[in-house]
Order: C-alpha cells, then sequence, then structure tokens
C-alpha cells in the first residue's frame, strides 16, 4: 500500500514541488558590496557603548604615577595558591619578558648584553621594592621603555608571569 502511494506521486513528467526554495536557491551577495542587512550599506554595526568583549577584564586602576603606586599598594594576585603554574609562567616570561630582563631577572637579557636598550634594573636591586601589583601595572600598561603586553597576554596569564617574576625576585635575594 505505502509504495503504491509513492510511486503514484511521483511524475517525472512535471517538477517536483519545492516547499522551501531558497535552500535550494541561495540569494547571492557579492563581497564587500552594499546590501540591506545593515542600516548604512557595507557598514557593520558597533558594539552597544559600554560593551566589554568576551574574555577582557577591566582593569579600574588608571595609567599614571598614583595609578602604579596604588596598585603597587594595595593590588594582589587573583590566582590562588592552587591555581599559580610557575611551568606556564616560565614559559610566558621567557616569550615576553627574557630577552630584555634576563631568564633569571638580573637585568641581563640578550637586547641587554647587545647593547640594543640599556638601563634594565635587576629585580633584586636595592631601590626597587616591587610588588605584585606594580608588576601587574607595569605588564598591562608598560613603564618607561618597556610597552604595554595587555593584549599579548590575558588576565590569567599576567598573573601567571606576575607569579613567577615574585619567584624570580625571591631567588635573587638568597
Amino acid at each position: 500500500m505505502v509504495l503504491i502511494t509513492i510511486v503514484s506521486c511521483k511524475k517525472d513528467t512535471r517538477p517536483n514541488y519545492q516547499f522551501m526554495p531558497n535552500m535550494y536557491e541561495s540569494v547571492g551577495y557579492e563581497t564587500y558590496g552594499e546590501n540591506d542587512m545593515f542600516e548604512n550599506g557595507m557598514e557593520a554595526r558597533t558594539p552597544v557603548e559600554g560593551s566589554i568583549p568576551r574574555g577582557y577584564v577591566p582593569f579600574d586602576i588608571e595609567n599614571s604615577t598614583e595609578g602604579y603606586n596604588l596598585a603597587k599598594t594595595t593590588l594582589i594576585s587573583a590566582l590562588d595558591s592552587t591555581q599559580v603554574d610557575l611551568v606556564k609562567g616560565k614559559k610566558l616570561y621567557d616569550i615576553y619578558c627574557g630577552i630584555c630582563h634576563g631568564n633569571k631577572g638580573n637585568g641581563q637579557g640578550n637586547l641587554v648584553k647587545r647593547e640594543k636598550i640599556l638601563g634594565i634594573p635587576s629585580y633584586d636591586d636595592a631601590g626597587r621594592a616591587i610588588t605584585a601589583g606594580s608588576i601587574y601595572h607595569t605588564i598591562y600598561y608598560g613603564k618607561n621603555a618597556m610597552g604595554s603586553y595587555a593584549n599579548q597576554l590575558n588576565n590569567n596569564e599576567r598573573w601567571q608571569v606576575v607569579s613567577y617574576v615574585l619567584k624570580l625576585k625571591s631567588d635573587l635575594e638568597k
């Protein structure tokens, strides 16, 4: 009975019905051409004012000397002892920091040895009381000749580097 129904509905002499024609014949758009998808032709929509990109954590301390001092005295690591991964911190440090600061944190990186940049202090210099907050602030905004690494390192990675720098500092003080 089912076979008779299927065979009787199929006719090769007339076209079949298309219930969703856009699925078979999609509308073509010219690359970079104007279209009706956006109000302004080709322009994409901008995010709503005040929106925060996915994965971005805002840093509320400003980029100034006062902000640096505030971070130095008040900012503490967002990682607890179980989240600190010194192996990952070392890897990131070697990639982003070691070229200038040296693999031991003594200020003798390859660029300093080749005299491409000068004046990189060691982490254990007597006048440098660095803290987790001051390191994080410096990574986020940069300081003096050092640029910002906020775009290269996410929030968690910055704190991993901070933990590793504090380890290097304690190793140098021994």
